[in-house]
């Protein structure tokens, strides 16, 4: 089976981290190159975040571009209470040594879709879509160009996790959201209503140290940290691993279940700035635009997640 050629759009982020180090793992899907934007924490610290774990990895020789340091219209608004100030807090991480690529993020978009056949690489996008938005402005006929966008954000029945209306990813740059979102690519969608079954618990985070390796002892170290946060918010057992179901879902398409729907962007209300106004029960009359997923098999998705990491 050849490998699907992706891009990973990222904030990093613990969560992020683990999506690419399950990427990286991963035979089914070939990384082409990994994108920084502003957003869990500012520009400067995700670059050197995806440069930290793709050596962790083993992977010095993956491209990590700089991209956006800031939203489209809106100013930048930031997570550090979640991933603490590094945006990778709980282990302590030496310093990256390999590069940062000279080339901005967008242009690399730009070129690597423009470079490759039409519908051959897909985005994957784990945090707000600024980046991606950008191309799409600045090189239209990318779009059609795109096999498809695998992203993660939004949310329905779940409302949002940073207003009660928005999550996170949307939130932060809602206008990029909704150039995305009317883009006419191939979308898929992992929400909150995904992402928030896909929750950490001791079992789950012990087996990652189980593992006995750099790699899983950092995972249930970065775990340890990130969960904190969920377990005061929601009273969980544990932490949704949100960006991780972007990957997933590439390798394990069958662990997933949701619907062809129609997704609008709220770019006009402060009240519900970065709403995913999901059109589940398909009242509304506007065409389909994305799969909207809204369940994951959790354990599924932890066994597959656990076995991949072994493998760095």
């Amino acid at each position: 089976m050849t490998p699907r050629k992706i891009i990973i759009d990222t904030d990093p982020g613990q969560d992020d981290a683990v999506a690419i180090l399950l990427a990286l793992a991963s035979a089914e899907v070939e990384v082409l190159g990994l994108t920084c934007v502003a957003g869990n924490v500012p520009l400067p610290l995700t670059e050197k975040n995806a440069r930290i774990v793709c050596e962790l990895a083993g992977r010095p020789d993956m491209m990590v571009f700089a991209g956006c340091d800031a939203p489209l219209v809106r100013r930048l608004v930031t997570a550090e209470n979640v991933h603490g100030k590094t945006g990778l807090d709980g282990p302590v991480m030496a310093d990256p040594v390999m590069p940062l690529q000279d080339t901005h993020a967008v242009d690399f978009i730009i070129d690597t879709l423009r470079s490759h056949a039409d519908g051959t690489v897909t985005l994957c996008p784990l945090g707000p879509l600024t980046n991606i938005a950008t191309a799409l402005q600045k090189a239209p006929d990318i779009a059609s160009r795109i096999q498809e966008i695998v992203l993660m954000g939004g949310g329905c029945f779940e409302g949002g996790n940073i207003t009660p209306a928005a999550e996170f990813n949307i939130h932060v740059d809602p206008h990029a959201a909704d150039i995305v979102f009317k883009s006419a690519a191939p979308i898929v969608v992992m929400p909150l209503d995904v992402t928030h079954k896909a929750l950490t618990n001791r079992a789950r985070v012990e087996a990652f140290r189980a593992l006995g390796t750099p790699v899983g002892a950092t995972v249930a170290e970065w775990t340890d940290f990130f969960e904190r946060f969920d377990k005061e918010k929601y009273g969980s057992a544990g932490a949704p691993l949100h960006d991780p179901c972007v990957i997933a879902y590439l390798i394990r398409p069958d662990l997933f279940k949701g619907r062809h729907i129609n997704v609008t962007v709220e770019t006009g209300s402060e009240l519900t700035m970065g709403m995913t106004v999901a059109d589940w029960w398909r009242v509304s009359g506007r065409q389909p635009n994305a799969m909207f997923m809204n369940d994951i098999d959790a354990a599924g998705f932890f066994t597959l997640l656990t076995q991949r990491l072994a493998l760095l």
